[in-house]
C-alpha cells in the first residue's frame, strides 16, 4: 500500500491509500477523486488522467514510454517534465508519499 496525495487544481489534496498492483488512476477512481476521468479506462488511449507529478517525485518514477508521450500530446497544458498519465504509474510501496496534481480540466 501507498498513499497517493491528490491535489485538485483548486488546491484540494486528497490523501489516500492506494493498494499495490494498481495505477495511480485506479487509486483515483476507486476512491472517488475528482479531475481525474480516465475516460479510456486506463488503455494509454487519452489524455484524460493527466497529472502533474511534484518535482521531489520525478527521478522516483519510471520513464514514459513512447505510447504515453504521445497521449501526453492532446493533454490540457502538458509539461514536458512533470505530466504523467496515471494509467501508466503502477502503484507500489515504493510511491508512498507520492504527490500529483490535476491540471484545470482533462481534454
Amino acid at each position: 500500500m501507498a498513499k497517493i496525495t491528490y491535489v485538485e487544481h483548486n488546491g484540494t489534496k486528497h490523501e489516500v491509500e492506494v493498494a499495490n498492483g494498481l495505477t495511480v488512476m485506479e487509486g483515483a477512481r476507486d476512491n472517488n477523486i475528482p479531475g481525474i476521468e480516465a475516460d479510456c479506462g486506463g488503455a494509454c488511449a487519452c489524455s484524460t488522467c493527466h497529472v502533474y507529478v511534484d518535482t521531489a517525485w520525478l527521478d522516483k518514477l519510471p520513464e514514459k514510454d513512447a505510447m504515453e508521450e504521445d497521449m501526453l500530446d492532446f493533454a490540457y497544458e502538458p509539461d514536458p517534465e512533470r505530466s504523467r498519465l496515471t494509467c501508466q504509474i503502477k502503484v507500489s510501496d515504493a510511491l508512498d508519499g507520492l504527490v500529483v496534481q490535476m491540471p484545470e480540466k482533462q481534454i
